[in-house]
């Protein structure tokens, strides 16, 4: 978010409207009102895979990977929704979101602005849902280093990294580009990490389907 108020600040002096003095504040204003929105629907992401964490602990303890696998399925596609109906309202209703923060009555260059940043800084706000569903998940099954490792990537390498170069060459509206340039740049090497986890969550299912066909062998040669 520094480097993100910073750019704004920097580039926004450069553009020809917000440059003027009683203009100036609009882009400050609207990315904080975006990001308030952003930071309700990551509250709900997180909030649903910091609730399987102890249902994914006790499966991975009791060795029921099987049923790992089928929760992370479900988790990435209930994220996946939440990133969709998000998705909808930025690109559909961002007048109407720009009224519930009081924008109603501000100039035309407020109202176009803010309709652009919402359609454009989250336009990838499913795969930010799906990325922060992946963080967590990989944490509860062990994968700390992996979680942690991604994680700064995405903010620290593409967030900041991205906030930086991209208004080089965007100006005021490479900083918009940023957000969903890092989301998506983050999920194709958490795509990786979720085939190589489902992967093994397979493995580990089939050697419980074979423990458990051996188990019922040896049951019936005891009847026997």
């Amino acid at each position: 978010m520094a480097a993100i108020n910073n750019m704004i600040r920097k580039y926004g002096a450069l553009d020809p409207v917000f440059g003027q003095v009683q203009y100036a504040q609009i882009p400050m204003a609207v990315v904080g009102i975006v990001m308030k929105f952003f930071q309700i629907v990551i509250s709900i992401v997180v909030g649903m895979a910091a609730g399987c964490i102890p249902i994914v602990g006790f499966n991975m303890g009791a060795g029921l990977k099987g049923r790992v696998r089928e929760l992370f399925t479900k988790l990435l596609m209930a994220e996946a929704a939440v990133g969709a109906v998000a998705l909808c309202i930025v690109e559909l209703l961002p007048l109407q979101l720009i009224g519930i923060f009081g924008a109603a009555n501000e100039s035309s260059f407020y109202t176009e602005f803010a309709v652009r940043a919402f359609r454009t800084y989250l336009c990838m706000i499913i795969f930010a849902c799906v990325n922060k569903a992946c963080f967590i998940f990989l944490q509860s099954i062990g994968k700390a280093a992996e979680s942690t490792a991604l994680s700064m990537i995405r903010e620290i390498v593409f967030g900041v990294g991205f906030a930086l170069v991209l208004p080089l060459f965007f100006g005021l509206n490479g900083v918009l580009y940023s957000m969903p340039v890092s989301d998506f740049l983050t999920f194709v090497i958490a795509a990786v990490l979720i085939v190589r986890t489902y992967r093994e969550l397979g493995a580990g299912e089939a050697e419980e389907s074979a423990a458990a066909l051996q188990k019922r062998s040896a049951g019936s040669a005891q009847m026997i």
